[in-house]
């Protein structure tokens, strides 16, 4: 395959992966997807469990092989590269859903043994601040708790200035403020001219963080969009609510404005609790996976 234009970072044709089933069956997990990362840029691929979100993940990283369809990661074919595998590798970041290695070392002999491994590594003492394990750095791994082994999972990932940064469902066991630190680190990675690819099931995270976002479901990607458009949701009707004489109103309208003019006429001043939404992500993104 030819080598990606510098535009993109990841360039996907018509990928398809499928695995045998019970009996003579065959279970589609990607079902002939098209999908372009654009270099620089946050894109978060969401899906259920089973959409096929982790076998395109795997596929770019060059962990699984697909059956058919072109694939271009840097300007490499993950599953072609043959000796070019080390120097294509050195040049992106994994964060997978859990690991377990390494348990009797601590945090900094981990993270600074992982920084040997790159030509221009990051400072392993800044990369243990920047995901906020400086006070468990003398820590052994087997005594981290899960949000903490996940910090580092993230350490490793960002240890070696990847060009391209796969994140699958990074914050995982992260409290709030742990979520948030980790959020602005993604940002900065961007600004660094870091791409990234995010798996999450925070829709919060997805809409927070995203330039684009990607709905897969049954193995096909059903929109591809800003989290601000996707699904129409910029488009949709506002609800308009209010209280009037202690009981909550609502309407549904496409002219919110109006509504709240004629609201405002008829109580003739302040309109008691009145709020205007548009329908959430994570309410439009359970509308096009048709989840209940």
């Amino acid at each position: 395959m030819r080598k990606t234009s510098s535009e993109f970072a990841i360039e996907v044709r018509n990928l398809k992966k499928s695995y045998p089933s019970k009996g003579d069956g065959v279970k589609i997990a990607v079902a002939g997807i098209d999908l372009q990362v654009r270099t620089g840029e946050i894109f978060a691929l969401l899906g259920p469990n089973g959409a096929g979100k982790t076998t395109t993940v795997e596929i770019l990283e060059g962990y699984r092989n697909r059956d058919s369809g072109d694939v271009a990661v840097l300007g490499c074919d993950p599953q072609e590269l043959g000796r070019q595998s080390s120097e294509w590798r050195n040049r992106i970041g994994i964060v997978l859903q859990s690991t377990k290695d390494a348990a009797d070392l601590t945090v900094s002999e981990v993270i600074f043994h992982f920084a040997k491994y790159y030509a221009n590594a990051r400072d392993p003492k800044e990369v243990i601040e920047d995901v906020g394990l400086t006070e468990k750095a003398g820590a052994r791994i087997e005594t981290l708790s899960g949000g903490q082994r996940r910090r580092l999972d993230v350490a490793l990932g960002i240890i070696g200035r990847p060009e391209i940064l796969f994140l699958d469902e990074p914050t995982t066991g992260f409290d709030p403020e742990a979520r948030r630190a980790f959020w602005e680190l993604i940002r900065k990675l961007k600004g660094e001219g870091t791409t990234i690819l995010l798996t999450t099931h925070y829709l919060d995270e997805a809409e927070a963080l995203a330039d684009r976002l990607a709905v897969i479901t049954d193995g096909k990607i059903i929109e591809v969009s800003t989290p601000e458009n996707l699904g129409g949701r910029n488009s949709a009707k506002a609800k308009v609510s209010w209280l009037a004489n202690g009981v909550r109103k609502e309407v549904s309208t496409d002219n919110p404005t109006a509504e709240v003019i004629k609201l405002q006429q008829e109580f003739g001043s302040e309109i008691p609790e009145l709020t205007v939404t548009r329908p959430t992500l994570e309410e439009i993104y359970l509308e096009m996976i048709g989840a209940k």
